[in-house]
């Protein structure tokens, strides 16, 4: 009754195949991905591109020689890779052995993990550019909004500790701990010879091993510190030479890249990204925002000057910089970055400069206390032409104290300061325009942080991790629209093209 009871039991629970079972017709494999798979838009989006165009290494077969992988199935094992959170080689190998998905995609080819690594290394400008291939997927699919993408920039860390990393301040700290090392060690050995002669011989053998070490320890950093000061940078790393320590935003430092992207605000999605080694941002908004509107807006639709009528960028302050505005705005671009006040004036109780009204049409400032500060003369200042103005009643004015401390408050402008003055006037008809550039920018960051878990980059210089990005940025861009739009309609897009 036992046994019965035992048998009874058991159908009482869902039970798989006998893995014995013979069956009389194999299944396919077409017959485990399901219609509305993910996956076939992998498959769909990479037989569409032009891979020989695009770049790629041995995207034509050789007459001779032992035939290679197509380069079409190593992307898919990469793009299928970097939607799943799968990065490495050596992990994609295992997959294709072993994922029904993957072994579909390749057709049940498996290569091995350095075909995997050399096809990633040797063909980083192609994927970058299939990248670009699927923004103008996108494109084409109405994702974009086409008039307002958010700017911003994180820092990532790459394949290089802060042990490896060497500045002028991290040197000098290093050294002068070393030095103080040394000191308490020598400290320790004179100690030692007032001991018992049995305690002393091992006490100072052992002294003397550490001693000996923080000095060459001393000479290594003395090296480094010859190398940091060589170095145009003022910096070197050891493991990823391209690697920078840099600032994050909520404190503390790290050594790796700036990651720049520009996101769409209808449906989140990277219109343009790039990877630098400049810890700042103030360099980086014209170029960025060149990038998106040339992604996500139908040349077409420019007017008769070459501009785009309402494209705009926000950015938060640390992109303000007035040569990088002006450009955005003869390119046809609005930007609205706010600007931060660093001249001081604020805290000596002196009026800004903000508080000085420009005429445009007379060519004047009007100054606090109603005095007219006229033009004065041109000068070349930083490589920018700039106009100088004051008012002759400063000397008897009676808020000058207010003012300035100098018998005159001059007054500079810059040629091109009426674009600064329009981004201005921009920023305030829209005052919920930082909150959103927020909203837009945290998402993709978070996401991707978080597929690529605490390493981030796993390629060392700056060519490889570009191309590494670029991955990152296309599954993102995948999901995303998979999400939006769905599989059917993203697949009878790409199987009619």
């Amino acid at each position: 009754m036992g046994r019965i009871g035992a048998v009874i039991e058991m159908k009482r629970f869902i039970e798989g195949e006998n893995r014995l079972q013979s069956t009389l017709f194999p299944e396919q494999l077409e017959d485990y991905i399901a219609e509305d798979s993910t996956i076939r838009v992998i498959d769909a989006f990479v037989n569409r591109l032009d891979l020989h165009a695009l770049g790629f290494e041995r995207a034509e077969p050789s007459a001779t020689g032992r035939p290679g992988y197509h380069p079409s199935v190593l992307l898919k094992i990469y793009v299928y890779g970097y939607m799943n959170r799968i990065q490495s080689s050596r992990r994609l190998e295992r997959e294709s052995h072993r994922n029904v998905e993957l072994i579909w995609l390749t057709g049940r080819l498996m290569p091995d993990f350095k075909t995997i690594a050399d096809f990633r290394r040797d063909n980083r400008k192609a994927i970058r550019r299939v990248c670009r291939e699927f923004v103008e997927v996108c494109r084409e699919l109405d994702l974009f909004s086409q008039t307002l993408v958010a700017i911003d920039g994180s820092k990532f860390k790459a394949v290089n500790s802060r042990d490896k990393n060497f500045t002028r301040q991290s040197v000098a700290r290093r050294i002068k701990k070393t030095e103080a090392n040394i000191e308490r060690y020598l400290a320790k050995l004179d100690a030692a010879d007032r001991q018992e002669p049995e305690l002393r011989e091992i006490t100072t053998e052992e002294l003397k091993r550490k001693i000996a070490s923080m000095e060459a320890k001393l000479d290594e950093l003395n090296e480094r510190a010859a190398e940091v000061d060589a170095h145009p940078d003022k910096q070197v790393s050891l493991t990823d030479p391209d690697a920078r320590s840099m600032t994050k935003a909520g404190g503390g430092t790290v050594v790796g890249y700036n990651v720049q992207t520009a996101v769409d605000s209808k449906h989140h999605l990277i219109a343009a990204h790039e990877v630098t080694t400049r810890p700042v941002d103030r360099s980086e908004l014209s170029g960025m925002a060149q990038q998106a509107k040339d992604a996500t807006t139908d040349p077409s639709e420019d007017r008769a000057d070459g501009t785009t009528e309402s494209f705009t960028v926000v950015a938060d302050p640390g992109y303000y910089k007035s040569e990088e505005i002006a450009k955005c705005y003869r390119n046809g671009i609005r930007a609205l970055v706010p600007k931060i006040d660093t001249s001081g004036k604020t805290k000596k109780g002196e009026f800004t400069r903000a508080e000085f009204s420009y005429d445009a049409e007379q060519d004047v400032y009007r100054c606090p206390a109603g005095e007219r500060a006229i033009y004065r003369f041109t000068r070349e200042e930083a490589g920018k032409q700039i106009r100088r103005y004051w008012s002759s009643a400063c000397p008897h004015c009676a808020l000058r104290p207010r003012c300035t401390s100098s018998p005159y408050r001059r007054i500079s402008r810059w040629v091109d300061e009426h674009w600064l003055e329009a981004a201005e006037a921009e920023l305030k008809k829209n005052p919920a325009a930082m909150r959103q550039r927020k909203q837009l920018v945290e998402h993709p960051y978070g996401t991707i942080k978080q597929w690529m878990g605490s390493t981030h980059f796993l390629m060392k210089r700056l060519p490889n991790v570009r191309a590494e990005m670029s991955l990152h940025v296309l599954a993102y861009n995948l999901k995303r629209a998979i999400s939006v739009l769905g599989v059917p309609a993203i697949l009878a897009k790409l199987q009619v093209a």
